[in-house]
């Protein structure tokens, strides 16, 4: 009830747009799952379609609203799954901390720099730290509530089809309820990578999901957002062959649906459909890498560099001139024009928003070298662990990353990013999940220890070294038991 409240805020009028986020708030500080729930909505309040919601002029303090609450919600109740302390958060802390001090030192508008690098690095850690601590049926509770999150996203922009609200932005690219149609776009790369790998997961897949695939890719040809069907491609593709080097298992172990009827059924329904159908599908596949024809590229290359070369000319221009120090994180190319957004009353920056295409050019413009490589090895854990977690997280995650690719938003919780970044949390938890949890040091305080008090071995009880069963006698070891009519000891159920 109250997300449903904060919805209905959020479309009635200005006023009540900036309420909207209070209620998130309010809603984010009763619990860690509430917190994930309150951060997506935040995500769909922020990037909502102007012709569904008017604008909402306290959306940027809203946001930290929202972020307060959560990490009040992380502080407050305590995980249901206590696990040792993760060296990806305390990674993600320090490269938190790199951001600050190098804003500090070289950044051209500092305090912007410092905004975003605390807005990233605390969202992220709030998000790992939910996410790590969920048991098993929480974080699938929680993460089937998210997918089905972008179902309705999906079923709701779907009839904006036949009204000018779904090509608002530039009339041709179909953006359903958000802002852009790079943004809906991205969101259905997601699903359907999402989507396509549950179905091929499942013994018995389900029809429902046959139905979002196809609804999701063709929300993508739509979009014209061809980073979006790259990074799917790539996310689906990559997820698999990752998947059976990481954890050593058949194909047919990594999607146990390829056993099904039903897939093979789809399969060759898609591949009939395909020949049957050659031309028209040869004709929308040029109309996506056209834009309607409003491009004229000779292919995926040309493409790309059509419409990310006029952003990586800056950016390269930058790394020419600064390549060790950068120029500050979160900062534009071209820092003298860029529109900060600031409280009116302490002035303290709220929002600057930046377009870069190429997420990794955007770091080395941004950090230098040095902060290319943290980022490098941060996304290698990252990758590493979720492929531990099965074929659907990490190709999700992977799908995430990819589309940073030609839409840098990884480290922009104000946009695209917070989803990105809920994912990317998830996507860790699922292989985190899947570790070893015993550390060295556990292992050394065990060893300390000496045996465990009772050992269960093959569904009998061995005594406990501290019985009498292991008492000692001038003409018996320690290791010889009693003698069998001996039944004065009991195995202790307790232990």
């Amino acid at each position: 009830m109250p997300l449903l409240a904060a919805v209905v805020l959020r479309v009635a009028s200005s006023p009540t747009a900036d309420l909207s986020y209070i209620v998130l708030a309010g809603y984010a500080a009763l619990g860690r799952p509430h917190a994930i729930r309150a951060f997506i909505f935040s995500w769909l309040f922020t990037l909502i379609n102007p012709g569904l919601a008017p604008e909402s002029a306290l959306a940027g303090a809203g946001r930290y609203a929202v972020l307060l609450a959560a990490i009040i919600a992380v502080v407050a109740f305590r995980p249901a799954v206590r696990r040792p302390s993760d060296s990806f958060i305390s990674g993600t802390m320090m490269l938190g901390v790199f951001f600050a001090v190098h804003s500090l030192l070289f950044s051209s508008i500092a305090d912007v720099s410092l905004l975003k690098c605390v807005s990233w690095v605390l969202t992220m850690i709030v998000a790992l730290s939910i996410w790590l601590g969920f048991s098993d049926w929480q974080r699938e509770r929680v993460s089937g509530e998210l997918f089905w999150i972008l179902v309705a996203t999906l079923v709701f922009s779907l009839p904006l089809l036949a009204t000018p609200v779904g090509f608002l932005l530039n009339k041709h690219g179909f953006q359903g309820v958000f802002n852009q149609p790079q943004v809906f776009g991205v969101t259905m790369a997601l699903l359907a990578s999402w989507s396509v790998t549950r179905f091929l997961s499942q013994r018995q897949p389900s029809w429902i999901l046959v139905g979002i695939m196809g609804a999701s890719v063709f929300g993508i040809l739509l979009s014209e957002a061809r980073v979006a069907g790259l990074a799917m491609f790539g996310g689906v593709v990559a997820s698999l062959g990752l998947t059976m080097l990481v954890g050593g298992r058949h194909f047919l172990d990594v999607l146990p649906g390829l056993r099904s009827w039903r897939v093979w059924s789809m399969v060759f329904l898609s591949v009939g459909g395909v020949i049957v159908f050659f031309p028209v599908i040869l004709g929308l596949i040029d109309h996506f890498l056209t834009k309607s024809g409003r491009a004229d590229v000779d292919g995926l290359a040309d493409a790309y560099n059509t419409s990310r070369g006029i952003l990586m000319q800056p950016m390269l221009a930058n790394i020419r001139d600064y390549p060790f120090s950068g120029i500050g994180f979160g900062i534009g190319s071209y820092p003298m024009t860029m529109e900060v957004v600031r409280d009116p009353i302490m002035g303290l920056p709220l929002s600057a928003a930046v377009e870069k295409g190429v997420m990794p050019l955007a770091i080395l413009e941004e950090t230098g070298m040095f902060g290319l490589l943290l980022v490098l090895l941060w996304v290698f854990r990252l990758v590493a662990v979720a492929a531990r977690g099965g074929v659907v997280p990490l190709a999700v995650c992977l799908t995430a990353l990819l589309v940073n690719l030609a839409e840098a938003s990884m480290f922009s919780p104000g946009g695209q990013g917070l989803l990105v970044m809920m994912l990317l949390a998830w996507s860790y938890s699922c292989g985190s999940a899947n570790q070893p949890q015993t550390s060295r040091r556990q292992e050394r305080r065990a060893a300390m220890r000496g045996p465990v008090p009772l050992a269960h071995r093959a569904g009998r009880v061995t005594p406990r070294p501290d019985s009498r069963a292991f008492e000692t006698s001038p003409g018996r070891t320690a290791s010889a038991p009693l003698p069998a009519h001996d039944s004065s000891w009991k195995p202790r159920a307790d232990r």
